[in-house]
């Protein structure tokens, strides 16, 4: 790199002789040589190169190196002494508190997925040192006082798919008439097709033991639920094209097509948004052509209130 750039990672500064606008991922696994966080889906939803950028998490795997000068970097290796330095302990120690208690209740599936929950748990808890069921059900409350209807519950970046999570969304979201919940379970075409060959493929193995776990639990409470789910990996680009493609290899049982339709687009709707393509979605549901694919399909179409 002509001018040089320096990060700061866990603590210490570090030159970077990779291009600026290289991942971040790649120059913390590749020059630094840490192992925390990992190449999982490539598309920023699985978090397991999850990072913290000055206490907030960020996705390595779509962060230019470049961007995050200046900030101070915490990997998984990190965690302990940014936990001391936090609590302004004489020591570092061993391991930071959420780490023990995944090897205590012996929680930890993979290297991958351990890494985004720990990394995001870390986050939490420094905000909140003793977050409670209450966060969970003010957020239930908050959506019932806006009077729409609610027809599932999923969560951002499918953190419902952790147990204790999950086992929280459906003991409260019943107080709340939740009538059903969101598997987010993509089919491995759609997926690659969303983004890499490589990188849906690793995401579709990351997710598959937490999917089945999650099946068990929503059979075992009575609660419905989707098959398959369409519009994670094309998230805000589901245009007519991907509508009649998924319509024309729509798999047996009940399917959950996910979109974000709105009349404007992009940064209009939000600025993390700025990719979307809100518009294009909504002219794709309103569609001749898609109503007469729904038609020749003769599927049934409805919410999850209406799955029996």
């Amino acid at each position: 790199m002509p001018d040089g750039l320096n990060i700061k990672v866990n603590g210490k500064m570090w030159p970077v002789t990779a291009a600026p606008d290289t991942p971040l991922l790649y120059v913390l696994t590749n020059e630094l040589r840490l192992q925390g966080p990992r190449f999982g889906c490539g598309l920023a939803q699985c978090g397991s190169c999850s990072v913290l950028a000055d206490g907030v998490e960020i996705r390595s795997c779509i962060t230019p190196v470049e961007s995050i000068a200046g900030k101070s970097i915490t990997t998984l290796e990190g965690l302990p002494a940014l936990y001391a330095q936090q609590k302004t302990l004489p020591q570092v120690p061993a391991m930071h508190p959420l780490q023990q208690a995944f090897i205590d209740v012996q929680a930890i599936q993979c290297g991958y997925c351990y890494n985004g929950m720990t990394i995001k748990g870390s986050e939490l808890l420094a905000k909140n040192p003793k977050p409670t069921e209450a966060e969970i059900r003010a957020q239930f409350a908050a959506f019932a006082r806006t009077g729409l209807v609610l027809d599932h519950v999923n969560a951002h970046k499918h953190f419902h798919l952790h147990p204790s999570l999950l086992e929280m969304l459906l003991r409260i979201g019943g107080e709340f008439g939740r009538p059903g919940v969101r598997v987010p379970d993509e089919p491995l075409w759609a997926a690659r097709h969303g983004g890499a060959a490589l990188t849906g493929s690793a995401a579709a193995l990351l997710l598959a033991p937490w999917l089945r776990l999650m099946r068990r639990r929503l059979r075992s409470a009575g609660v419905r639920h989707n098959d398959r789910v369409f519009g994670i990996a094309f998230s805000g680009s589901m245009d007519e094209a991907r509508l009649l493609r998924i319509l024309e290899r729509l798999p047996p049982g009940i399917t959950e097509i996910y979109l974000h339709p709105a009349t404007e687009s992009g940064r209009a709707i939000a600025a993390s948004m700025g990719m979307y393509r809100h518009a294009d979605e909504l002219a794709a549901l309103l569609s001749p052509r898609v109503r007469s694919a729904v038609a020749a399909a003769g599927v049934r179409s409805g919410g999850y209130r209406d799955l029996q």
